[in-house]
């Protein structure tokens, strides 16, 4: 399926959560809650749980931070494992990863004391809110407000398509507190309990098993002292965000095309057709040829933008175009592997046809590949085309 350079230690941890994977999520989550709708909190928190043993969000974090402090590339590398099993999974992990990582970094003493365990350990879900109905990729154009109002804020507005909303206990929510289109945006950490805000699910075209959702700020109450980094200073740390959040949406994008390259090897060496099977066919070994060398592109591109952000890299570009290369070779992956498939790869009796609904899925989150292309021409020439 192509080399993949690792660590003894890298290849012993993949070793070990792919065999986690398969034995309890891949044959018995998979089929208990296909397209069932959205997994139960309960047993979504028992699978993020396990999945913190093996470095899922805790690997995110310093061992200083009760974390384990592993590499970003090993934790890609981990990461593209969950995803190739469960796109529902990986999302939850993707948004529980950087949000912990955020409070870590930039949180108030209260603010880690009182959650970063519980995130940590899987106990606890979170949530990142920076799009709203009429603000996707540009964050300057956030409307929601924070107003000050003695000793707290006042938050009012809406945000959209945020991942874990139904799930999360815990909310870093982008607002306005300022008319200043760059230095006017703070974040604010809202306790789902203490500063209620309204969640409605939004249902797709796939990946319906974890919560996507609107939420609904209806003038919540939070403490000034809720602020995570300086107020201002959002727009800055959300695009950091960005930077190794599109490496993880790469890492989707690559775990899905590989996930459907596998199933696609596998039925073309049990189907048979004309007399013999059809990965003996000239049309069938040049379509697996053609998916095969795309896979591993994804993957060299994916590896390489988390191997400059664990080196202290600026990576803006990289991240933009491993992320526009592998989730679009997704998309085109899994339709590949529909058609090797023929009519069976149409039913829900096989895993190709989700694979396909669920690539649709990862052009668009983190920056849809069109805003991917005008980063890249932006760090290619200097001149910015949005």
């Amino acid at each position: 399926m192509g080399y993949v350079f690792r660590t003894e230690e890298q290849q012993a941890a993949v070793d070990g959560l792919k065999r986690f994977l398969h034995d309890n999520v891949d044959s018995v989550f998979r089929k208990e809650y296909r397209d069932s709708g959205l997994v139960p909190k309960e047993k979504m928190r028992e699978l993020t749980k396990e999945l913190s043993q093996f470095g899922m969000v805790s690997g995110a974090v310093s061992e200083a931070s009760g974390g384990m402090g592993i590499d970003f590339l090993t934790l890609t590398m981990l990461f593209e494992e969950v995803a190739a099993c469960s796109i529902d999974i990986s999302t939850v992990v993707l948004i529980n990863t950087f949000g912990t990582k955020m409070l870590a970094e930039l949180a108030p003493t209260h603010i880690r004391e009182r959650y970063l365990r519980g995130l940590v350990s899987g106990d606890l879900f979170c949530s990142m809110a920076f799009s709203e109905p009429d603000v996707g990729s540009n964050v300057m154009e956030i409307k929601a407000r924070g107003r000050r109002d003695g000793d707290d804020y006042i938050l009012s507005g809406e945000k959209t398509w945020i991942s874990n909303g139904s799930y999360s206990d815990l909310l870093i929510c982008a607002v306005r507190t300022s008319d200043d289109p760059r230095k006017g945006l703070s974040h604010f950490v809202l306790d789902r309990n203490d500063h209620p805000y309204g969640v409605k699910e939004i249902h797709k075209i796939a990946s319906n098993g974890q919560s996507t959702a609107q939420i609904f700020l209806d003038d919540v109450r939070v403490p000034a002292r809720n602020m995570i980094g300086k107020e201002g200073d959002a727009l800055r740390n959300t695009l950091a965000v960005f930077e190794r959040s599109r490496v993880f949406v790469a890492a989707q994008g690559l775990g899905i095309a590989r996930r459907a390259l596998e199933e696609a090897i596998a039925y073309s060496k049990e189907r048979k057709q004309h007399g013999k099977v059809i990965a003996g066919h000239q049309l069938i070994s040049a379509m697996l040829a053609e998916m095969a060398t795309n896979v591993d592109a994804a993957r060299l591109l994916t590896y390489r933008a988390a191997s400059m952000i664990e080196e202290g890299v600026p990576a803006e570009m990289e991240a933009a175009m491993a992320k526009y290369f592998a989730c679009e070779a997704a998309v085109t992956i899994a339709r590949q592997a529909v058609q090797i498939h023929g009519g069976n790869g149409l039913t829900k009796e096989f895993l190709v046809e989700r694979l396909a609904r669920e690539a649709i899925i990862v052009p668009i989150p983190e920056g849809t590949t069109q805003i991917q292309q005008l980063i890249i021409g932006r760090a290619l020439t200097g001149v910015n085309a949005f």
